[in-house]
This record gives structure tokens, C-alpha cells and sequence, in this order.
């Protein structure tokens, strides 16, 4: 998979992205990042690509002609001629859609994404209705551009790239797979500061252990995520064994609460 990254900030994204499990992947010809200047399509001499708002308003606002010359250039690479085909160009922004596990899964389906970044107060929206296909946002909250945001999206799709991760069967796994967070997990020793490792999973027995996962994967979700957990497809044996699971604890607290009464 090809990334295609227009920034303003290349070593930022770059120094965060050529490490660990991506930069491996990279260098294994996995996955192909590349960070595309804005500036470098700038028309003046100084290599300037912001410019004031028309209204009037607090700070600067990127120009659009720099941004979709960077684009035009990814853009004929990748397509030829990009005027009869458009790529993909997710733009980073907190108006965009929330990106989520599911979101990652189906873009990790390209052969080639553009990820625009914007900074000051963002871009001119003339280009963004030229280019842009998705916006796409990685929570509620304002950040001093896309590049950090971009980084997260790259990151969590690579993962779902077939040769990525070391154990292909790990990206199915974990955390918002079925909406569900992921189970606890231990390692050795099986003893550490009187905390022991929970019986089944030194039994051997899978199918008990698959079980016991499936459980606790529940059971944290519904503590920490009850959101997720309307989401999720239980079986109704599961949701039963929940409910059941929930008036219990439920009778174990009136029973404390009455204890320290007394």
C-alpha cells in the first residue's frame, strides 16, 4: 500500500513514521510512504503558501493554489491522468468523520491514499471541494495541524496490510474487532507481587480459554465502552450470562453498601 502525505512539516511525519513495525514494513517493501511539501509548490520566492482570510478573522489560512499543484503531482503519478481519475484524498479535520477500526479495515483497501494536511486556520475550501473525497477527523478536539492525526491513520491501516505485523492473526484480535476491547492479557512469571495469572489460561484447554476471552472481552467492554457494546453482535446466551453477570455485581454492592452501613 502507498501512502502519499501532503504536509507542510515532511521530517515530522517522516522521523514518526520510519520506525518500529512501519518503518520495517517500508524497508520490507510493504508499504511505500511518501512526504510531499507544499512548499515546494509555492509560487513566490520565499516559498510561502498562507496568505490572510477574506472576511477578516484570527490567523492565516493555507492558499489553494499550492496545495493542488502538490496534489496534481501525486495525483498524475498515481493515476496518469488525474483529471479522468480521482484518488482518494482523505483531508484531516475535526468537522470530518470519526475515524474507527472499521473506517481503517476499508481504506486499508487502497493501492494509493492521499492524506492532506492542513495547518494555521486550514485550507482554502475551494481546493478542498476540488480534491478532497473524505474528511476524516481522530477525535473532538483541535490540534496545530494534520500531521499528527495523519500519523494515527497511517498507523492503525498498515497494520491491517497482509505481511505488516509479524502475525498476520494479531490484527483480528485486538481491541474494536466486533466492537469489543481486547481481553486481558499476562505473561510470565505466573506469579508477580501476589497478583497470580487467571487459572484457565495455564489449563491448556482452548476451547475454555477462547471462552474465558470472549468473556472478558465482554466484561471490559461493558465497564469501560458500554457504547461499543450496543454495537456488538451478541449471542443471546451471551447477553444473558451478562445480565446475569451485571445482577450480581449489582447484589454485591448493595451487600457492601448495607455492611458499611451497619
Amino acid at each position: 500500500m502507498n501512502f502519499h502525505i501532503l504536509t507542510l512539516f515532511p521530517e515530522m511525519v517522516m522521523n514518526g513514521l520510519n520506525t518500529s513495525i512501519i518503518g520495517r514494513a517500508v524497508n520490507a517493501g510493504l508499504l511505500s510512504i511518501e512526504a510531499v511539501n507544499i512548499r515546494d509548490y509555492a509560487f513566490n520566492k520565499h516559498q510561502s503558501v498562507d496568505d490572510y482570510p477574506y472576511g477578516g478573522g484570527a490567523g492565516m489560512l493555507m492558499q489553494a493554489e499550492p496545495v493542488y499543484l502538490a496534489y496534481r503531482a501525486v495525483a498524475e503519478k498515481i493515476c496518469g491522468d488525474a483529471q479522468k481519475k480521482r484518488p482518494r484524498v482523505v483531508y484531516l479535520s475535526p468537522q470530518g468523520d470519526v475515524f474507527d477500526q472499521k473506517m481503517a479495515e476499508e481504506l486499508a483497501g487502497e493501492e494509493d491514499l492521499i492524506l492532506l494536511c492542513g495547518h494555521y486556520e486550514g485550507i482554502d475550501e475551494r481546493v478542498l471541494e476540488e480534491i478532497v473525497t473524505d474528511y476524516v477527523s481522530i477525535g473532538d478536539y483541535v490540534l496545530t495541524g494534520g500531521e499528527l492525526p495523519a500519523m494515527v491513520m497511517v498507523d492503525a491501516i498498515s497494520r491491517l496490510v497482509p505481511g505488516v505485523l509479524h502475525n498476520d492473526v494479531s490484527a483480528e484480535f485486538e481491541s474494536f474487532q466486533d466492537n469489543l476491547l481486547e481481553y486481558p492479557q499476562y505473561s510470565r512469571p505466573e506469579e508477580w507481587r501476589g497478583k497470580k495469572v487467571p487459572p484457565v489460561l495455564l489449563s491448556g484447554h482452548h476451547a475454555n480459554i477462547e471462552k474465558w476471552r470472549r468473556e472478558q472481552s465482554i466484561l471490559r467492554t461493558y465497564e469501560r465502552r458500554p457504547d461499543l457494546l450496543e454495537k456488538c453482535e451478541l449471542t443471546e446466551k451471551e447477553r444473558r450470562w451478562l445480565r446475569e453477570w451485571t445482577a450480581s455485581k449489582n447484589e454485591g454492592r448493595k451487600e457492601e453498601q448495607q455492611e458499611k452501613a451497619e
